[in-house]
């Protein structure tokens, strides 16, 4: 552990690797191994680190080596960053491209183990007026009903409108409720001048926008 902290303090935490990240978060290893000798088996046993960091407390906690104080502190640290992601996103003002949107959500929606529905409201300048979640349903589908996205855009008076879900199950690609949504909002948005610019789904490595392939123009 003092070698760790040696080459923090000496070339700053960007220096250390994934392993060397994970020995620290540990801090201490057991009898049988040192933190530096489970950290490449945990991350291992995750399948990387990114799946380490949407592993569940209960999950990690079985991994060998590991019990329920390690995998509080590596849970805790996951946590902590997708805080600051999010209140780093948070600060967003207005919205240029679907990697903006992207980007503002993807903290709270990809590590969720059931579909959100949010809605963005926009001005005509595309700055955001709301962040509104319209539906929270399970792992396969949630209901939305476009009646109430297009009420709470005339509330607003927003000119333009960006829908954004997530799909649990890991692909990006859109089901035919979505395109069914898609079409449904667009059409009764044209009906109050109000502009679907896209509509963004969110999986954990990948993402797909309506406009970006063409489906909204």
């Amino acid at each position: 552990m003092k070698q760790l902290l040696d080459k923090l303090r000496a070339r700053g935490i960007a220096a250390l690797s994934d392993e060397e990240l994970v020995a620290l978060i540990l801090g201490d290893g057991t009898p049988a191994a040192s933190a530096a000798e489970i950290a490449p088996r945990i991350l291992d046993a995750a399948g990387g680190t990114g799946n380490l960091a949407r592993m569940e407390f209960s999950r990690l906690r079985m991994l060998e080596g590991i019990g329920g104080a390690r995998a509080a502190r590596i849970v805790a640290a996951a946590e902590l960053g997708r805080r600051a992601a999010a209140a780093d996103t948070a600060q967003q003002q207005s919205i240029a491209t679907d990697s903006d949107v992207v980007r503002l959500f993807r903290p709270q929606l990809e590590s969720l183990d059931h579909e959100e529905c949010w809605v963005l409201y926009l001005s005509a300048a595309n700055r955001i007026i709301e962040r509104t979640r319209m539906s929270q349903g399970g792992v396969q589908a949630t209901v939305v009903d476009h009646r109430l996205i297009i009420k709470r855009a005339l509330e607003l008076l927003a000119t333009q409108i960006i829908l954004v879900h997530n799909h649990p199950s890991g692909a990006a690609e859109p089901s035919e409720q979505d395109r069914t949504l898609t079409r449904r909002t667009a059409e009764a948005a044209a009906l109050f001048d109000i502009r679907l610019l896209d509509h963004v789904i969110i999986a954990r490595t990948e993402d797909f926008s309506f406009r970006r392939a063409g489906i909204i123009r």
